[in-house]
């Protein structure tokens, strides 16, 4: 974990010089990552807030999935980890980046049949997109890990990629 601490804290100092703040949406991860963020010198500077989406419900009447999409989909599919992502931007509009983790932490497959291990992590901003499909853990601290490690490194990439990210109120 302590890697994923230094790695959380070069992210907040990264995205504080580009004047870009981020919203995250989570589901399995319970907040994790807004709380990893969270710990980071500057985060009060950069982490604009998160959303703990754990049921398909929430997912549908707080961020605005569309309910067609989890119903077609399920809720651990990559279209609705871009829309939580989507959603969350769109109801942060002073964020510049919004990432959203979706998956199966087990202990067991869920109602859908997806199975433990199974994630959906992605990052968005007004230019740019990009998701990972993760699978093959099956202990849910190393899935959880795994979720953290893959939000992280696509906030990287974003921070590195996206022409959008900076935060129109504050640059």
């Amino acid at each position: 974990m302590e890697n994923l601490e230094k790695f959380a804290a070069a992210i907040v100092g990264r995205a504080a010089e580009q004047h870009t703040s981020i919203v995250t949406a989570e589901s399995c991860s319970a907040g994790a990552l807004a709380h990893l963020l969270s710990a980071a010198p500057g985060a009060g500077d950069v982490l604009h807030g998160g959303f703990v989406s754990y049921s398909k419900e929430f997912k549908i009447e707080c961020l605005g999935v569309p309910a067609d999409l989890i119903a077609s989909r399920s809720a651990v599919c990559e279209e609705v980890a871009l829309a939580m992502a989507r959603c969350a931007l769109k109801q942060s509009p002073r964020a510049g980046i919004g990432v959203a983790i979706t998956g199966v932490l087990g202990p067991e497959p869920d109602e859908d049949g997806n199975p433990v291990g199974l994630l959906y992590v992605a990052a968005v901003s007004r230019d740019w997109f990009a998701c990972e499909r993760l699978s093959g853990k099956t202990e849910r601290s190393e899935i959880l890990h795994q979720a953290l490690a893959s939000a992280l490194v696509l906030l990287e990439r974003a921070l590195n990629e996206c022409r959008s990210c900076k935060d129109p109120v504050r640059s």
